[in-house]
């Protein structure tokens, strides 16, 4: 697995603007001062532990998705595949794609993988003032713990 570094815990997050499923530009920086952000980076939309990582922060909303935190997750998909995967998924958070220039927000997180020209997993935690407070990145076929990045929310708190 050939992954770029990333950001450290500490850092300013790099900023980027994607475009989500609904064709409407999100930039993370305007979270700044308003809410915390929960940076996931997932393979592909359709695929088994993408799709059931993706259900579980819609089951668990009120943890993710409230005043105080965001949750974007992003994926090398093309926008209108993650429309269609949300509407079928019932998915309610927003959905990021990294598809042009493929996969570069996925590069300056440290989490595309070169040799197989899609992102990882990785998750990164983002204060309100956009400082990077917890990361995990996991293998392609490595689910994460939604727990995890619950914990790291509250540490904020």
């Amino acid at each position: 697995m050939s992954v770029m570094t990333g950001p450290e815990v500490g850092q300013l997050a790099p900023d980027f603007t994607l475009t989500n499923q609904y064709g409407q530009a999100v930039t993370l920086s305007e979270f700044r001062g308003e809410k915390n952000v929960v940076l996931m980076f997932y393979p592909f939309a359709f695929t088994g532990i993408c799709t059931s990582e993706l259900c579980e922060i819609r089951d668990r909303a009120p943890e993710f998705d409230n005043d105080d935190t965001v949750v974007l997750s992003v994926s090398c998909d093309p926008v209108a595949s993650l429309k269609v995967f949300g509407m079928q998924e019932n998915l309610s958070h927003t959905l990021l794609s990294d598809f042009w220039p493929h996969g570069e927000v996925s590069r300056a997180y440290g989490v595309f993988l070169e040799d197989k020209g899609f992102a990882t997993r990785g998750t990164f935690v983002i204060d309100k003032e956009g400082v990077l407070r917890w990361s995990v990145v996991n293998g392609p076929g490595e689910a994460r713990r939604a727990d995890d990045y619950a914990s790291a929310l509250a540490a904020l708190d």
